[in-house]
């Protein structure tokens, strides 16, 4: 077993319904977590499909509320985006993206095949430094609230498999079968450097 909690990054390409689900869960279960978005701007729902709210990744969770309850309380309340921005304001303050961030994770979950090549792309153009490998999996979930508290408790379930594991490195790859094959979803793993 590692020595110390997973370091663990959850990505999506908003940073806010599948990744902070997911955030919000891992961190309640003990993990050392953070979660993030590869977007270049934050897109929520808006009043139609051609019409999302469109935002700065330095907007805050509290700033997007507040705009969304000006624009229309009662649509964004039937549809669930202010509750999940409550939740996410009640995690840290604002959505992130993976690119910015520099820190070194043990595992980064990515939840779509178009935000795990995102990241792969951006960690393999990183120059390496410390060699220290960063498993990169994903995860495919819909981009829904239901799909997002499923795949939550997945992530959630994969992790506490691989923090339990005695050679992450060794294990990780017959252990992402076993949850191939239990949840009946396709997982992508790649191995990256820092």
């Amino acid at each position: 077993m590692p020595s110390h909690p997973l370091r663990v990054a959850v990505v999506c390409s908003s940073n806010q319904n599948r990744s902070m689900e997911a955030h919000n869960i891992l961190s309640k279960r003990g993990f050392d977590v953070r979660s993030f978005g590869t977007g270049s701007h934050v897109k929520l729902p808006g009043p139609a499909p051609d019409k999302p709210n469109v935002y700065d990744f330095k907007t805050t969770y509290e700033q997007m509320y507040n705009d969304l309850v000006r624009k229309d309380k009662e649509l964004y309340t039937q549809n669930g985006i202010l509750h999940m921005l409550d939740r996410n304001k009640r995690i840290k303050s604002k959505p992130e993206r993976f690119q910015n961030c520099k820190d070194k994770f043990d595992l980064v979950i990515t939840c779509e095949e178009r935000v795990y090549d995102q990241v792969v792309e951006d960690l393999n153009s990183r120059e390496q430094e410390t060699l220290q490998p960063v498993h990169v999996i994903n995860v495919d979930i819909q981009d829904n609230h239901e799909e997002a508290t499923l795949g939550a408790f997945l992530i959630c379930e994969l992790c506490q498999c691989i923090q339990h594991t005695d050679d992450m490195e060794n294990e990780i790859d017959e252990l992402l079968q076993e949850f191939e094959d239990k949840s009946n979803r396709p997982f992508l793993h790649t191995v990256c450097f820092y």
